[in-house]
């Protein structure tokens, strides 16, 4: 199932929601304030709905700054005589729109539809936030649509710790995940490797590993 984040003023709303995709499985994050939010927690979500109006940041308006951090469906709520701004939102990024008042039983359906075609698209990604992404059948790392040039070492290192985001490695389970037990090594080889790696990473304002000192390294 999926993890959902919904922003609507009407708590109300937010109720109804929550409990209609509680009952799918989903894990539903409800805010009211978009400023409340975690910006950095964005990654984590596979599908955002929306409302238009609010009070303090209107759902457009928020649309636009997170589309670029994000790369999951974003489906927005409106109402049925507000068709200048579900052009305006499908223009800057939202990929649906459901009309209010709504149908939960619609509401459901689309967005089953939406993640089952997401997950379809993305069996061979894996998507880790900031408009980055790891093409794993080709074994490429992507932000942004261009691709990091990585030697093979390097993205070997890239996926394994990005499939365990947020634990902490130390730089023995990395080389021995990584490279196995058939290779002498010493602690100056993957310390290397990152460096290089943070070397071609960081120039897109980007530092995905982080060092926990005197432990070893985590990607968050």
């Amino acid at each position: 199932m999926a993890h959902i984040l919904i922003v609507d003023d009407d708590k109300a709303i937010l109720e109804l929601i929550k409990e209609a995709l509680s009952k799918d499985g989903h894990q539903v994050s409800p805010y009211q304030n978009p400023s409340d939010i975690n910006m950095k927690n964005l990654h984590r979500y596979e599908l955002i709905i929306l409302d238009i109006m609010m009070p303090c940041m209107d759902g457009l308006s928020f649309l636009k700054e997170i589309r670029n951090m994000v790369d999951c469906p974003i489906l927005f709520l409106t109402a049925k005589t507000m068709e200048s701004d579900i052009l305006f939102g499908l223009n800057i990024g939202a990929d649906d729109y459901i009309t209010k008042p709504f149908s939960v039983k619609e509401l459901r359906a689309r967005i089953t539809a939406h993640l089952r075609r997401e997950r379809r698209e993305r069996h061979n990604a894996l998507y880790v936030g900031n408009n980055m992404y790891l093409d794993l059948y080709a074994k490429k790392l992507y932000i942004s649509n261009q691709q990091v040039f990585l030697t093979k070492g390097e993205y070997a290192i890239c996926e394994y710790l990005a499939r365990h985001s947020g634990q902490v490695f130390t730089r023995e389970q990395i080389y021995e995940a990584v490279f196995g037990f058939d290779r002498m090594s010493d602690d100056s080889t993957i310390a290397t490797h990152i460096m290089n790696i943070r070397s071609k990473i960081e120039p897109f304002g980007i530092k995905p590993i982080t060092t926990v000192w005197g432990i070893g390294y985590k990607w968050e």
